[in-house]
Parts: structure tokens; C-alpha cells; sequence
């Protein structure tokens, strides 16, 4: 064999070495806890979530929807450190199940859970597919955050209870597990 084959051969070696050895690293320590998503259903269950649940991190599976341009409400007043949490518009929500086409914002208030998600944080929702109208997604989602957010007692009072029970999101996933 020449020179250049053995070197060859050399590396290929050494790639694999590093292959084992990476993966051997990459298994040590214990496995990731499986994360078991809740469904809408079972976090609206018993109560108002926000008394239920508490402002324990979850993961909920479901529908998103969103109302941006057909919304009928407010953007959370002048207060920008609690408006997002309070708003109105835009109206997001996940779904039980798929919503129809021609939703109107009071079905989705109705049936689904209110998603909100602070401003310092990366947007951790999905661009719009529509300019107006509901922008519904074709498979469902899996959104990690909270209920009952400190800073739901700093909304107008008649909005306290509604900031409370609203799903602060800090990121969320396509990949249904």
C-alpha cells in the first residue's frame, strides 16, 4: 500500500475513533427525563388552570390559532411591561382540536386556552401563515411555559383573573412527540 493509502486509511481510522468516543461522552451522565405533554382538556380540567396548575413550567399539545387583524379588543393599554400580558389583540390560543376555517374570536376564547409571550423573549410563536383572518396551523403543537405569571397581579383588576389563567409560552415545537 502507498503512503497516501496509509494515510488515508489513518484518518478514516482516526474519524471513527473520534465517532465512538464522542458518543460514548455524549451517553454519560442520565437520560433526559421524557417530556409528556398535557392536552388541552386535561390542563382546563378541575378548575382554572392558573389555581390547578400554578406557575410550574408545562407542556401542553394542541391547535394554535390566531386572531391578529379580525381581533376586536385592545393591545394591553400603554404599560408595555404588562400590556402583553393583558392584551386582547392579537388573540392567540390553543385548541382542543383543529378549529374550522370561519372560527370566530369568541368560539376560540370560549374553547381554547390564551397564549401570551413576553417581549424580552425571542417570539416564541409561529409566523403567520395569513395576513388576516385566523391563522391556523395544519398539525398540532407542543408549547412550553406556565400559568399564573407574577406579573398577572399587575394587570387591571377586571383582567387579573384572565392574565392568571393565560399560558405564558417561553418556546414551542413542531415535532409532536
Amino acid at each position: 500500500m502507498s503512503r497516501e493509502g496509509r494515510l488515508w486509511v489513518g484518518a478514516l481510522l482516526a474519524l471513527g475513533a473520534f465517532t465512538a468516543f464522542m458518543l460514548l461522552v455524549g451517553n454519560l451522565g442520565a437520560p433526559r427525563a421524557e417530556v409528556h405533554p398535557l392536552t388541552v382538556e386535561e390542563l382546563t380540567a378541575g378548575g382554572p388552570p392558573a389555581d390547578r396548575w400554578g406557575d410550574e413550567e408545562r407542556s401542553v399539545i394542541g391547535w394554535y390559532a390566531e386572531l391578529a387583524g379580525d381581533c376586536v379588543g385592545d393591545g394591553g393599554g400603554a404599560d408595555a411591561e404588562i400590556a402583553w400580558l393583558q392584551a386582547e389583540c392579537p388573540l392567540r390560543v390553543i385548541m382542543p382540536e383543529q378549529p374550522d376555517e370561519d372560527v370566530t374570536q369568541a368560539e376560540l376564547e370560549r374553547r381554547g386556552i390564551r397564549l401570551a409571550g413576553p417581549p424580552d423573549r425571542r417570539q416564541p410563536f409561529p409566523a403567520r401563515a395569513t395576513p388576516d383572518g385566523p391563522n391556523l396551523r395544519g398539525q398540532q403543537l407542543v408549547f412550553e411555559g406556565h400559568f399564573d405569571d407574577a406579573r398577572a397581579a399587575e394587570c387591571i383588576p377586571e383582567r387579573v383573573e384572565r392574565c392568571r389563567n393565560t399560558f405564558v409560552v417561553t418556546d414551542y415545537d413542531e415535532r409532536v412527540r
